[in-house]
């Protein structure tokens, strides 16, 4: 009988672990590590995450909705997988985030906290607005992102749980604007080559309109985790 791991075959994500670790000798963005793996292969509850999620609440709002200053991205539907990867690999330094490091720390939540907040963020749903930008370059937003974005994060922003591409749809635009300028300067550190490669000779004003795009990406679209 095959596992699943909120709602995801077991076998799919230990295929997809095995897959990075094959590719640590080319970069460890997504290798498999001890805490990680260990975190993937509990079971969340998300009643129990509702709980746990409590300590998060005054960064991420209730609702995990973020803000749109783009000081904490909105969580609320982002995929479970993405969501353990990101806080695993700011707890274990693989990310830099020096404001969450203090929230993911070993002393303040336990693995299986990640995986039940996990599960509980996954399940939210995602209200249609969000914070956007000026909406003056959307065509260029538009293209840059069918050009080079689309390919991992999904036509409508969706992303992909098994490979643990983030949604980007329903996101803060201010939020994914630092976040792109950080990964294009490469000092995100747990970011993916292929996508630091892809935005490398992004100008300022590049990312600015195709993060402005993503942020209007209709959430409708996305299949809400029953």
């Amino acid at each position: 009988m095959t596992r699943h791991w909120l709602g995801l075959p077991i076998a799919t994500l230990a295929c997809s672990l095995a897959i990075a670790g094959a590719d640590a000798s080319r970069t460890d963005w997504n290798a498999a590590y001890p805490e990680k793996t260990a975190v993937l292969g509990l079971h969340g509850d998300a009643g129990r995450g509702a709980e746990a999620f409590v300590i998060c609440q005054g960064c991420h709002r209730v609702g995990a909705l973020g803000r749109a200053d783009g000081s904490y991205p909105r969580l609320a539907g982002q995929h479970a997988s993405v969501l353990i990867k990101q806080l695993t690999d700011v707890r274990t330094g693989r990310r830099s985030n020096p404001k969450m490091l203090p929230f993911a720390d070993h002393q303040v939540i336990s693995i299986q906290e990640i995986a039940d907040i996990a599960a509980y963020l996954q399940a939210l749903p995602v209200p249609a607005t969000q914070g956007q930008g000026a909406g003056n370059d959307l065509a260029r937003g538009a293209r840059l992102y069918r050009a080079d974005c689309a390919v991992c994060h999904g036509a409508h922003g969706e992303g992909d749980a098994d490979k643990f591409y983030p949604r980007v749809s329903g996101q803060h635009f201010k939020y994914l604007l630092r976040e792109n300028q950080l990964i294009r300067d490469n000092k995100r550190r747990n970011a993916n080559p292929e996508m630091i490669g892809a935005i490398k000779n992004y100008t300022d004003a590049d990312i600015a309109a195709v993060a402005d795009f993503m942020s209007r990406l209709p959430v409708e679209m996305v299949k809400q985790v029953p």
